[in-house]
């Protein structure tokens, strides 16, 4: 299939205006396609040639102004409109098309607990053309109209209001201009629970057998969906543009959520069937937060080319966390992001794939280098370069500046420089400046800070490894006169660099400096050797929780840097986190812990130990917690024991009492969790695993048991599961992911051996077959991480050099090796 390049955009966009599209879906023809009837309204400038893409599965007719177009002209996924003579054309398409089991296009899902049928699009980029024909590009805008015929019993949802003419026959309003990839339709059994705010109507809506679960929940997620709205209108001057406001839970989907106007859809995990921390319900607030800043940047006014794809998601994460600040219950979100969020930007941008926030339009040539962008750089850096901005230039200017770019863009679309025009407009600042510092540059900056004392004063000098402007906070701690166990603020100031003034101060050097204090910026931060030392002994005293996060993941950049032992890192976790008072700070050290200090930066001998640290710290959180005074850190303490288990029996024993002593009780997450390591050990079988899919037979517990069977430590089960990653294609996004997640083992290491070498070849030849969405998983759950050896680097480089591979994959496994041999570079120490 032919991918659309920015010159062929640049010439469409400039011969045609596309006015209307009429698309009739017709659901009910089987099980594996549906039909799709289409009629697009179009002006051509001048007389000339075009195209229209379509992936269809048959091309029964096309007609362009009444007369007939051979289908056998479809070259791949475009169709040639030949000979167009300046002037209005209509052009009518009739194909039949394939539903999706990879979360492209129309997606089909039958739920396992009660055998409902339920479909939904996913648009983004090119997989409009999987559900009908398209200009397929973001800027040839046009009005929506769309109709579809159901399966009685189902109701339809789109980015308008749909009405329901009787006989499964639905129609949606037409809609204001949108990008072809924002159309959304989701049709199924759905349970809705329905109510209005400032006029509107708002939705919720999931699958019936997660019903009880999402009346549970509703008010919390109406609420917030309230709030956010509220605020937004607080700060944008123009208002909501669409005419209802649905946000459908679907299943298997791929993303956290996407902003269709008018019809987000979340992947269904967001409604909880068990228990959950609140720092997961933040979470969840925060993408309902992010995908409705989208209703404005983004859905509004919309990206030109897909170099801009940061213009939205940076901007919708920012907003995200910050409108959650503000409006909402959820008052430190920034907590969260500095410390689960942004390592993800600071991981992308240490890799050889990095690439600048707002790239150079020549570097993303077609759509399939831009969809390689969608990454850590777009989204976690992009949103703290913007949170670097607001405090460069002030929130007032800044927010001036957007309403600007809106009024100036509404339901068109725009750039980077577009965008920069606006704020300028606001401020006497050098935005062009900043944006070129900011936006056009890669890698990350290391602040390292030196103290001296001398005569009464203290005096701070900061080195710079990097190139970029920084305004930050220094925060200056004293060790408490009272208790020696606490640190006291004992001063905190502004500071630009690398050119702001930086005096001596009056008094003793303070006992602990914190640079980025607040971490209002983005970079790395080194401390100085006698403010490390006070950090290792009162990390947990320091009052502020942000400031706590600055710390930790300067330890965290030093251990994955070869500068902090990795035993050093969980030493300071031992003695932190059973007094850590923030959840976020808990959860997301523990991760790191786990997932890169026990898994991949301890070679084999270290292991037992990195897990038995892990296991301790839980004992110390579940002692903490037995009076019942914190659910969700004794949630998080009871996940991270189970998975460090290295023997089985108290885990055993919690899954035959069904819950863990003192509480909770097992829900379906834990069971799961706890039979899966057991699987891992060697303690369970398929008999356990089926009678617990018996108790469990959603598709949360299909998941369950086929990551469950995957982990199973015997050559027939790690044969059968390759099979069906590999080999058979019918696994669907999710159970592919799941299946991929189990099998691969630290602990059975020599049992999958063999499988590391068939590993690259493998992928290859399933990207290739399955297309993007599934390259993408196989390069990120299906890649050996435990193998950290000159071996599989070796293996993953000549794959890398010599394999003809999509480029989906391409990227995932050029990242995958980076970060192998920085593992291989920690155990080497």
């Amino acid at each position: 299939m032919s991918v659309l390049t920015r010159d062929e955009a640049q010439t469409r966009a400039q011969f045609l205006d596309v006015h209307r599209y009429t698309i009739d879906l017709d659901l009910t023809t089987g099980e594996e396609t549906f039909d799709s009837r289409t009629v697009i309204h179009f002006t051509a400038r001048a007389d000339g040639d075009t195209f229209v893409e379509i992936k269809p599965d048959i091309l029964r007719s096309v007609t362009l102004d009444g007369q007939p177009v051979d289908p056998e002209t479809l070259t791949g996924n475009r169709l040639a409109l030949r000979g167009l003579s300046a002037g209005e054309h209509e052009l009518n398409i009739d194909a039949g098309m394939r539903y999706s089991r990879t979360g492209e296009g129309m997606h089909r899902f039958t739920d396992p607990t009660d055998g409902e049928t339920y479909v939904y699009t996913q648009l983004f980029m090119e997989d409009v053309q999987r559900v009908f024909p398209a200009f397929d590009q973001p800027d040839l805008k046009a009005v929506f109209e769309v109709s579809v015929t159901a399966p009685a019993g189902w109701k339809v949802l789109g980015n308008s209001l749909a009405t329901d003419l009787g006989d499964g026959r639905w129609t949606c309003a037409p809609t204001p201009p949108l990008a072809t990839y924002f159309v959304a339709v989701a049709a199924g059994p759905w349970h809705s629970v329905l109510t209005e705010h400032a006029g509107l109507p708002f939705g919720i809506h999931c699958r019936r057998s997660l019903a009880p679960y999402l009346d549970a929940d509703a008010d919390e997620i109406f609420e917030i969906t309230r709030q956010c709205y509220d605020r937004y209108h607080e700060k944008f001057e123009e208002p909501y543009p669409f005419d209802s406001y649905d946000q459908a839970f679907v299943p298997e989907f791929n993303a956290g959520a996407m902003e269709n106007p008018g019809l987000v859809t979340f992947r269904d995990e967001f409604v909880y069937r068990s228990a959950v921390t609140d720092t997961e319900r933040q979470t969840r607030a925060m993408v309902i937060a992010h995908e409705m800043a989208h209703m404005w940047f983004g859905d509004l006014v919309t990206l030109r080319w897909w170099d801009d794809i940061w213009l939205n998601e940076s901007f919708a994460e920012y907003m995200g966390y910050q409108t959650l600040t503000e409006a909402t219950r959820f008052t430190d979100t920034w907590v969260d992001f500095g410390i689960g969020r942004k390592s993800w930007g600071y991981d992308a941008d240490q890799r050889p794939s990095t690439h600048p926030v707002a790239p150079d339009p020549d570097a993303v040539p077609d759509t399939a280098s831009a969809m390689l962008n969608f990454d850590g750089i777009s989204y976690a850096k992009g949103a703290s370069a913007l949170r670097q901005l607001v405090t460069w230039m002030g929130e007032k200017d800044f927010l001036a500046g957007i309403n600007t770019h809106f009024t100036r863009h509404k339901f068109g679309n725009a750039t980077l420089a577009d965008f920069i025009d606006s704020l300028a407009q606001a401020t006497d600042r050098d935005v062009h400046g900043w944006a070129e510092s900011w936006l056009r540059t890669t890698g990350v900056d290391t602040l390292t800070s030196t103290v001296t004392e001398s005569n009464g004063t203290w005096s701070l000098a900061v080195a710079q490894d990097g190139s970029r402007p920084h305004r930050i906070a220094v925060g200056a701690y004293d060790a408490d006169p009272v208790d020696a166990s606490a640190l006291v603020l004992r001063d905190r100031f502004e500071l630009d660099v690398p050119h702001g003034e930086n005096g001596p101060r009056p008094g003793r050097r303070p006992a602990l400096v914190v640079l980025n204090d607040g971490d209002a910026s983005y970079a790395k931060v080194r401390l100085d050797p006698a403010s490390w030392d006070t950090a290792v002994r009162l990390l947990s005293a320091v009052p502020d929780p942000l400031t706590r996060t600055v710390v930790w993941n300067a330890a965290r950049d030093m251990v994955r840097d070869g500068d902090l032992a990795p035993a050093a890192y969980l030493d300071a976790a031992r003695a932190h986190l059973p007094r850590e008072s923030d959840l976020a700070v808990v959860q997301g050290v523990l991760a790191f812990a786990a997932t890169q200090i026990a898994d991949r930066f301890s070679g084999a001998d270290e292991r037992p130990a990195a897990l038995s640290a892990i296991r301790n710290i839980c004992r110390d959180l579940l002692r903490r917690t037995e009076d019942g005074s914190d659910a969700g850190l004794r949630l998080t303490a009871v996940r991270h024991f189970i998975d460090a288990a290295a023997q089985p029996e108290t885990i055993q024993e919690w899954l035959a009492d069904g819950s863990v002593p003192g509480g909770p009780e097992l829900d379906p997450e834990l069971r799961w969790r706890i039979l899966y390591r057991l699987a891992v050990l060697g303690e369970t079988d398929e008999n356990a695993i089926a009678a617990e899919l018996d108790r469990d037979p959603s598709a949360t517990g299909q998941e369950g048991a086929a990551r469950c069977r995957a982990a199973l430590p015997t050559p027939e089960a790690k044969e059968a599961a390759w099979e069906r990653l590999f080999t058979s294609d019918a696994l669907s996004n999710y159970l592919f992911t799941a299946t991929a997640q189990g099998f691969w083992q630290p602990e059975q290491a020599e049992l999958v051996r063999e499988y590391v070498a068939r590993y690259f070849d493998d992928a290859v030849a399933l990207a290739g077959r399955r297309g993007p969405a599934i390259a993408e998983a196989a390069g990120r759950y299906a890649f050996p991480l435990h193998a950290v050896d000159a071996q599989t680097l070796e293996l993953g480089e000549r794959c890398l050099r010599d394999a003809d591979m999509i480029p989906a994959l391409r990227r995932k496994l050029a990242d995958q090796l980076d970060d192998l041999r920085r593992a291989l570079s920690v155990q080497e120490g």
